[in-house]
């Protein structure tokens, strides 16, 4: 097991929790490389018909540890981050996330690529790459305005505004948004009810809603992107600035 995170399979469905609650389940490089190996486990699994991501404690995901990126271009491009994002995109089964608390940056971006989302109404989803000298990563670049329009996202990526639970649900990021306590349920029975369903034809779904070489596309310009701004006076300003403590000016 990774540790900060745990896999478990039962009925069908395998769940894949970060575990890591006392840094707000932010994401290492361990952690991206064992979330990319049970995803191609459970793609590889026939019994497997459905997968359900969850944040253990109060929160979903904080994000990306930022250690990464204060290490700088090189460190980020041999990383795990690169196999968890191609493990996610072709993901062939269907994929149900359960978010409460907060969900920053991945743990925003990573639900573009979920095919169920049930969020708490008190959840708050934010983007803050810009703030770090960054772009935004994952492809979302040109998914998040394809989701909710070109400037609802430019405001939460430039901006750094903040969507509510009940905002994400109503914009169409999530499909319902709940008491906290009945997120984690909700997307169970989802992921259970899916993996009642013909395993082909849902299958067969997903490849015709989702666009495999666009999705491809959309990673390598952000991934490019993303790279080059590590690179920057503003990147590493940012990064000095949140070691210390400090809010990114």
């Amino acid at each position: 097991m990774t540790e900060g995170l745990r896999v478990e399979t039962d009925a069908g469905v395998t769940t894949i929790t970060l575990a890591r609650p006392e840094k707000k389940n932010a994401i290492t490089d361990a952690m991206y490389g064992g979330i990319a190996d049970a995803l191609g486990a459970a793609a590889a699994d026939d019994a497997v018909r459905a997968v359900v991501i969850a944040g253990d404690g109060a929160d979903f995901c904080a994000g990306n540890d930022i250690s990464m990126f204060a290490d700088g271009r090189d460190a980020v491009s041999s990383s795990n981050v690169g196999p968890f994002l191609n493990a996610l995109t072709g993901f062939p089964k269907p994929i149900v996330a359960a978010v409460t608390g907060r969900a920053i940056g991945v743990g925003v971006t990573m639900l573009l690529h979920c095919d169920l989302v049930y969020v708490a109404h008190d959840a708050t989803l934010v983007t803050p790459f810009i703030d770090l000298g960054l772009v935004p990563e994952a492809g979302s670049g040109r998914l998040l305005p394809e989701r909710i329009g070109h400037v609802r996202a430019f405001a939460l990526f430039a901006l750094g505004e903040r969507l509510s639970g009940d905002e994400a649900a109503t914009l169409g990021i999530a499909n319902r948004a709940l008491a906290a306590d009945a997120v984690l349920p909700a997307a169970m029975a989802a992921a259970r009810a899916l993996a009642e369903k013909p395993a082909s034809a849902i299958a067969a779904t997903k490849r015709l809603m989702r666009d495999a070489d666009t999705l491809r596309a959309a990673l390598s310009a952000d991934r490019e992107a993303f790279l080059r701004q590590l690179e920057t006076p503003e990147a590493a300003a940012a990064f000095a600035a949140f070691a210390a403590r400090k809010g990114p000016r």
